[in-house]
């Protein structure tokens, strides 16, 4: 659905408005970045053994990250002259097989991050991705300005952190979901500023908290030694109370903190923010993703620092403004249809170059000749439009068409948050990607793991691990895993046992924490006294009185979900 204040941003940047739902939207952007699916290639340029996130069967040439960002090749020697006998997008197609590309995505200063991806500036990360200024995150996705960090997703400003999801500013602390400045603490709910803490919900500036209940400080202490956190068989226990203790108290309908006329979830410090997800620090923000201290940012998934009029990409990088139609950015101006272009301004159909200005199909032009000839293209986008297999038609004004992805839609972040079936994703005009055979030899079986970290051996770093779903799940399982010994040397500082499941496993485990990226229009669950479902009983009286609260919201909890959702009232009454 398209509101006015839509219409003034597509005005204001002069694009037309989009033709696809914003769910397929934002779909069909997300099939063009793939995070996870790495594989080894040869470098085209060097002939080093790299990691890639384009498969050998992929027809593009591929360079390691170096030889890509060296000064070893020329981008502009792939240009080629604009043709107004065949459609736009052929002609991009055509220059997009023959530009070499970089094996991963990696801005600023990488040191010792070779199995990573989309990261800008780390040092020390492995299968971690989406990592902006991190060092030593390990199988972690979407985490910033962190160090120590292993299993997390969607985690900010915090050191030493085992299994955080959607926190920020935390310390030496596992297993937190929704929590902000908490320290010494496991396995806590929406907690804030809150220090020595265990198995507790919606807590704000406490300590010495045991399962919801104040204790002195030797009894807590106490309590918690009590508690072998160096058993599998006890956090496997510990992980269904915790399930337990979520089920049973108050969910705010949107995690939204320090927010003006703002929807969507996992917001703060945002105003004029719509329909959007994962987004802090910023301003006039609409059906967009990771979005950081950005402005004026439109059908966009992934954004940082110091942009602003940005629309319909994925990737904006740091810095970007007035760019529109666009795959992996960064400090791009005033350019539309580009893929994996940097510090370059006026760019029109380009792909792969660096600090370039006024090019068409990487071919260099006047600044006149360029802006002569833009509006004739666009004209010409619109006069003869592409038409994918699927029958559907691309004028300007429409993101790439999914025949031009670089890659299958199960190798993307497509499916991890709208999840197809083969079938479904080659109905819908995406391609496949078959799993690779995979012969591991495996060492040790998943049910022979030493059950405490104390017991684990040394050479458990040698050994190929089974993983416990065995390939029978939905989850790109590995079959196998090893175990690093920096990673050996967290569980045992963390006091934690050896995980059961290998990385991808885990990886969708926590998504599934996640909210989706979909809002529903729904009522307050509080009834008075209680949640309507009886479960819950509230602490204080409600302004609202004994009956049924009438206020009502957009929340990303769907109607038939177990939450008890409550308006930020209700909420507030009882938490804050």
């Amino acid at each position: 659905m398209i509101d006015a204040s839509d219409f003034d941003f597509y005005e204001k940047i002069k694009v037309p408005p989009p033709t696809w739902c914003s769910e397929c939207d934002t779909a069909k952007r997300m099939t063009w970045r793939n995070e996870r699916s790495l594989y080894w290639r040869d470098c085209g340029l060097c002939g080093k053994k790299t990691l890639s996130m384009y498969s050998k069967e992929s027809p593009f040439i591929v360079y390691c990250h170096d030889c890509w960002i060296s000064d070893k090749w020329d981008s502009l020697a792939f240009g080629k002259d604009y043709s107004f006998k065949e459609n736009f997008f052929t002609q991009f197609l055509e220059l997009q097989k023959n530009i070499p590309r970089a094996s991963v995505l990696q801005y600023g200063t990488s040191v010792n991050c070779e199995f990573t991806n989309y990261t800008r500036n780390t040092k020390n990360v492995l299968l971690a991705y989406s990592v902006s200024t991190g060092e030593n995150v390990y199988y972690s996705f979407t985490v910033d300005w962190s160090k120590d960090v292993m299993d997390s997703l969607m985690l900010k400003n915090s050191e030493l952190i085992f299994e955080g999801f959607n926190s920020d500013h935390c310390y030496n602390s596992q297993f937190l979901i929704d929590c902000r400045g908490c320290t010494e603490s496991s396995y806590l709910y929406d907690c804030v500023n809150c220090q020595n803490c265990f198995m507790s919900a919606n807590l704000r500036s406490k300590q010495f908290i045991f399962y919801g209940k104040q204790l002195s400080k030797e009894e807590y202490n106490k309590a918690v030694s009590e508690i072998d956190i160096r058993s599998f068989k006890t956090r496997e226990k510990l992980k269904k109370e915790f399930h337990s203790v979520i089920s049973q108290t108050i969910h705010k309908y949107a995690d939204v903190t320090k927010t003006v006329s703002c929807t969507g979830n996992y917001l703060s410090n945002c105003k004029n923010v719509s329909n959007s997800y994962s987004v802090y620090d910023s301003e006039n923000i609409r059906n967009s993703i990771r979005v950081l201290k950005a402005s004026d940012i439109g059908s966009v998934f992934s954004c940082g620092e110091g942009s602003e009029l940005v629309y319909d990409g994925i990737v904006g990088g740091k810095t970007s403004s007035n760019i529109n139609f666009f795959a992996s950015a960064d400090v791009l101006r005033e350019s539309q249809y580009t893929d994996w272009c940097t510090g370059s301004s006026h760019l029109f159909a380009c792909i792969g170059l660096r600090s370039k200005q006024y090019c068409i199909l990487n071919k260099q032009y006047t600044k006149e000749d360029y802006e002569s000839l833009v509006p004739r293209i666009i004209k010409h986008m619109n006069d003869m439009p592409y038409i994918d297999q699927k029958g559907r038609v691309y004028r300007y004004g429409e993101f790439f068409p999914p025949d031009l992805s670089p890659f299958a839609y199960n190798e993307t972040i497509a499916q991890e948050y709208f999840p197809l079936t083969k079938d479904q994703a080659l109905n819908q005009g995406y391609r496949w990607k078959d799993p690779e055979e995979k012969n591991y030899k495996i060492q040790i079986l998943n049910d022979k793991l030493p059950d405490n970290i104390k017991d684990v051996p040394d050479d458990i770093v040698d050994k190929v691990i089974g993983c416990g779903h065995e390939g029978g799940c939905f989850h790109q399982c590995t079959t196998a895993f090893r175990i690093i010994p920096e990673e050996l040397s967290f569980y045992r500082r963390m006091n934690l046992p050896i995980p059961r499941l290998c990385p991808n496993c885990r990886h969708y485990e926590r998504l599934a924490q996640r909210n989706p990226l979909r809002l529903w229009h729904r009522r307050c669950m509080c009834a008075g006294e209680t949640s309507e479902n009886g479960i819950y009983k509230n602490i204080v009286a409600h302004k609202h009185g004994a009956g049924k609260c009438p206020n009502e919201f957009e929340t990303s909890y769907s109607p038939e979900r177990k939450e008890i959702v409550y308006c930020e009232g209700c909420y507030n009454a009882d938490v804050v």
